[in-house]
Formats: structure tokens, C-alpha cells, sequence
């Protein structure tokens, strides 16, 4: 490598190969741990977030970038030991939750959501988001298995995601183009 080539990124580490990994800190895990089942979900979460943002526009791209950056601060949470959170520089608190809310409510008065039930799908930009719903609320259930367990505090953390998939339905319907109920099938 030339001297003033800047260093690639390690993507291929090897300490993997055996079906562990770590944690941040130095706990390993098995790949099959609860946590690590959680990440899993959380990252899938992300991707699919990141999928709905390629499908936005505006205000609503700028939305989802910020929820992203939320969920990586819960993956960095759920990440980490109890005895080593004070390591973490941010993490979701009482005034992340309280965003959300706000934006719930913000969400409300741009969507005709209430009382139906909704066949994803009307566009790209809102199925995305019902599919980053969707992984959302997967994520919530591992990581509410790992608060039952006292793996994750919790305290914050799920009702962050609790909220998130909120969000995300909420966002789904103001930017579809137009709203669909479920209709009973006709008969025939």
C-alpha cells in the first residue's frame, strides 16, 4: 500500500469463524445469543429504514435519517454489558422518547389512520415504511425477551422502539398517495 493511501477498513476479522462474537467490550457471545438475535433484528430494522429512505422525499427522508440514528444508539445499548454503559457517550433517554411522541402526534394530524386496517402496498415509499414497521415491532419483541430477562435495562430503550414502529405507521399513511381501508372480498 502507498503511504498516502488511507487504510482500508477490516472487514474480515476471523475471530467469527467459530460462532462467536463480541459484544462491545470484550464479552464474547455465541452468534445465537438472545442478544446477538436482537442486533440481528435491529439491524434488519436499520436496512429497512434505509430502504424507506431511498423512497422519500424532503422532510420525511429527513425524518427517517434521525430515526435511524436513534435505532443506532439502541443497537449500541442493547450491545453493551450493564457494567460497561457508562462507556457509552449517548444513548436513548426520557427526552428521546418524549421526540417521538411529539412526532406521533405531529404524524396524526397528516395521516387518516385512525380505525382501519391497512393492505401495504398503495406505493413504494409507504410499503417500505410498513415493511420497517414490521421489522421494528420483531426487534421490540426481542428486546422486551431480553428486558424480561435482565439482559437490557430496558428503561427507555422499548418504549424508544414501542414508539418507532408507531412512527413508522403513522409516516406510512401521510405519504401514501391515498389511503386504502381493507374491503371485504366481494363475492362472486
Amino acid at each position: 500500500m502507498m503511504p498516502w493511501m488511507p487504510r482500508a477498513a477490516r472487514v474480515t476479522t476471523r475471530t467469527g469463524d467459530r460462532g462467536e462474537t463480541s459484544l462491545f467490550g470484550k464479552e464474547r457471545v455465541r452468534k445465537t445469543d438472545p442478544r446477538i438475535e436482537a442486533l440481528g433484528d435491529l439491524d434488519e430494522a436499520q436496512a429497512a429504514l434505509g430502504l424507506a429512505r431511498a423512497a422519500l422525499r424532503g422532510r420525511d427522508r429527513a425524518v427517517v435519517l434521525e430515526l435511524q440514528r436513534g435505532l443506532y444508539l439502541a443497537m449500541a445499548e442493547v450491545a453493551t454489558p450493564k457494567a460497561d454503559l457508562r462507556r457509552l457517550r449517548m444513548r436513548i433517554d426520557g427526552a428521546a422518547v418524549a421526540e417521538l411522541d411529539a412526532l406521533v402526534e405531529r404524524l396524526r394530524e397528516r395521516a387518516a389512520a385512525e380505525g382501519r386496517f391497512v393492505i401495504p402496498g398503495e406505493d413504494a415509499a409507504s410499503a417500505s415504511l410498513d415493511l420497517a414497521r414490521t421489522v421494528a415491532r420483531r426487534a421490540e419483541r426481542r428486546v422486551a425477551a431480553l428486558v424480561d430477562r435482565k439482559v437490557v435495562g430496558g428503561e427507555h430503550v422499548l418504549p424508544w422502539l414501542n414508539r418507532l414502529s408507531d412512527v413508522l405507521f403513522l409516516l406510512a399513511r401521510a405519504v401514501e398517495r391515498k389511503p386504502t381501508a381493507a374491503k371485504p372480498a366481494r363475492r362472486g
